[in-house]
């Protein structure tokens, strides 16, 4: 007698054993003081690295060899080999570093410094200081354009996203956002910055050029308070079609329409979800979910959660290298 699969296993079944998804993620686990290593293809932990303390902002490099990770309480970031899955190196960061970012020609580290209000410029390959911008108070989110001419980063107490010309590593503007601004990402075009607002419960929509906020995405999930709708994460497919929204302490992540604005679904995942990131192919998208301590697996195409996986304690924020970028 045949064996009956479903279709939900079918799909899985296909997605594992498809050789474009073979890839490690690495999760930062804020509170584990550990960097977590999922391969992607069998969806399991295979290892657990130790880092330093209070890892969050995660980045790899685009040569895709190194991942680099920032440690809040040990005013540093550490280096991390995509093949030997080890910690090779470290170097200052100044005070409290949480997010960073690197520029698309792999020379400029940029790392926003919560503690000094700072956004830091880093040489990359010697590892020095350039300088950098002076932010408004409490940084966090960053992003760099596809260009790599503009940075923008966001300042969780001051509500603004600052606006910095990269070489001259000056501010261009200042935007007044909704309450507390999480992360900012930019679409593929380069034209518009996401910024997702916690309190607020907002994506803001910033003009890269103008900066004046064009649009405003609202969540509301069915049986939950609007204060507990937090947006975080944000995660735009590289041919722009779909934003994919982290709303925190809700557990859900909002799939939006980029050119509509129009949230499409709500996919509920692990408790507390920061941050993601898509799989090289952009058929997975993995979720951190810091309180419930693991990474929920999202079907891009179908709009459905896979499952889940363990992982350290306090999953913050992931990363997943693949091929060489040219």
């Amino acid at each position: 007698m045949p064996v009956q699969v479903s279709r939900a296993a079918f799909a899985l079944v296909l997605l594992v054993t498809n050789p474009a998804l073979a890839a490690d993620a690495f999760v930062s686990n804020e509170k584990g003081n550990t960097v977590s290593v999922i391969d992607v293809e069998s969806m399991r932990l295979i290892k657990t690295i130790p880092v330093g303390q209070r890892p969050r902002g995660i980045i790899v490099s685009p040569d895709q060899k190194t991942v680099y990770v920032a440690l809040g309480d040990d005013d540093k970031i550490e280096t991390i080999d995509v093949k030997l899955l080890a910690v090779t190196g470290e170097f200052d960061a100044g005070r409290d570093p949480e997010r960073i970012a690197i520029s698309p020609d792999g020379k400029t580290l940029y790392a926003t410094n919560e503690d000094s209000n700072f956004l830091t410029f880093f040489n990359l390959e010697g590892r020095e200081r350039l300088g950098g911008a002076r932010l408004g108070v409490e940084p966090e989110g960053l992003a760099v354009s596809p260009d790599g001419k503009l940075v923008v980063a966001t300042t969780e107490t001051t509500s603004m996203a600052h606006f910095v010309d990269a070489d001259r590593r000056k501010i261009l503007a200042n935007v007044l956002v909704d309450t507390r601004p999480r992360m900012a990402a930019f679409t593929p075009d380069g034209k518009e910055a996401w910024v997702s607002t916690e309190v607020g419960g907002t994506v803001c929509i910033i003009d890269a050029q103008s900066h004046a906020i064009v649009d405003r995405v609202r969540f509301e999930v069915p049986g939950l308070r609007a204060e507990n709708v937090e947006p975080v994460g944000i995660n735009i497919t590289d041919d722009g079609r779909l934003a994919f929204v982290s709303l925190g302490p809700a557990n859900r992540v909002a799939v939006v329409d980029v050119k509509s604005r129009r949230v499409l679904k709500y996919l509920l995942v692990g408790q507390r979800v920061w941050h993601a990131a898509f799989t090289p192919d952009q058929k997975l998208l993995l979720t951190a979910n810091g309180v419930s301590n693991d990474v929920s697996v999202i079907d891009v195409a179908a709009l459905k959660v896979l499952k889940s996986i363990q992982v350290g304690q306090s999953p913050w924020d992931l990363v997943i290298p693949g091929p060489a970028k040219p």
